[in-house]
């Protein structure tokens, strides 16, 4: 019995489907195509009265059957064309593609024998360079170590200018009451001295012809401080001159130093005119004794350029003093007298 639903025109269409596709509309193949359903008798029955109905019976069957067997080799012969044409242009670009990556690969493989010629050089100037910075570093260390040892030096010298410079303080305290006993002591002696005034304004003479020299020397000096302090980097390199400057600062001092002897003698001069006043001369050249030593102490550790920058201000200093012991030893002659400027260390 036909199931539910099932209809001619159904069959009808799944037999035509059937032929079109070279198949045998069967009574298995059209329940197959409508889905397993239907009943065999009904879909038999169906397709009886279709073929009775189509009125050509099994020689018109046979006919279509051929013409679309026809049909589809002709198709299978042109599908085989393209398919072989598609084949041979695949092939082609594969055959084209090929070429490509072997001459990418052969380019490749010359780069890669470049690069690896690179790689070694660039290896052999790694090692020199690895070599060059070991080296730098141990002439920096060593550089270091010098410059350690030369703070160290400069340190200690600066220690020493210091405690010589406090000592140096000490002597001008004492040169102050050295003064204040010589202003007691020009008050007392006045008259005696304006006797010798016309000698003494000679030696004044003399001794600031003296002091000017001094003091062109000190300006030399600043100048040469000035270029020491521009070439503190090449410290080490201008030892020499340091040393041929320290000498000459030497002879200049020893210059100084017979300056200092003529005052000696000035002061015994005045010495022998007032015996009353001969412990108070004798403290000065006590004090002149110290002064004298501390200067030979100074001028010993003056390799250095701060030890010479401290080496002339002391000299400027004790000319300074110099010249005001022989203004109080003159006082007559002091407004005719100009004190020469005073040249401070730069």
């Amino acid at each position: 019995m036909a199931r539910s639903g099932l209809y001619k025109s159904d069959v009808q269409r799944a037999r035509d489907a059937l032929v079109a596709q070279g198949k045998h509309p069967s009574v298995d193949a059209v329940r197959v195509a409508l889905g397993n359903t239907g009943s065999k008798t009904t879909i038999h029955r169906y397709l009886k009265e279709l073929e009775e109905e189509d009125g050509q019976g099994v020689g018109a069957k046979v006919a279509v059957s051929e013409a679309l067997q026809d049909l589809v080799g002709r198709l299978a012969a042109r599908l085989h064309e393209e398919a072989e044409a598609a084949i041979a242009a695949a092939q082609e670009r594969f055959q084209a593609q090929l070429q490509e990556r072997e001459t990418a690969l052969e380019a490749s493989q010359q780069e890669a024998v470049a690069l690896s010629t690179q790689l070694q050089r660039t290896e052999t100037a790694l090692q020199a360079e690895t070599e060059a910075h070991a080296q730098a570093r141990e002439t920096l260390a060593e550089a270091n170590t010098t410059v350690r040892q030369l703070e160290e030096r400069v340190a200690g010298l600066t220690t020493r200018v210091a405690e010589h410079e406090a000592h140096a303080r000490s002597l001008e305290e004492k040169h102050q009451h050295a003064r204040e006993a010589l202003e007691h002591y020009r008050t007392s002696v006045r008259e005696q001295r304006e006797q010798e005034q016309r000698r003494h304004e000679q030696q004044v003479q003399e001794l600031q012809v003296a002091l000017r020299q001094a003091n062109e020397t000190l300006t030399a000096k600043n100048h040469e401080l000035l270029q020491l302090n521009r070439d503190a980097g090449r410290l080490l390199e201008l030892n020499g001159r340091l040393e041929q400057d320290l000498r000459q600062a030497r002879e200049d001092a020893t210059g100084q130093q017979q300056a200092l002897d003529g005052l000696k003698l000035l002061a015994a001069e005045h010495t022998a005119l007032q015996t009353r006043w001969a412990d108070d001369t004798h403290r000065l050249d006590t004090l002149r004794g110290e002064l004298t030593g501390a200067r030979d102490a100074l001028e010993q550790e003056r390799t250095h350029r701060q030890q010479v920058q401290a080496e002339a201000a002391r000299v400027s200093a004790r000319l300074e003093a110099t010249q005001e012991l022989l203004e109080r030893f003159s006082p007559a002659a002091e407004p005719q007298r100009r004190k020469p400027p005073r040249t401070t260390a730069k």
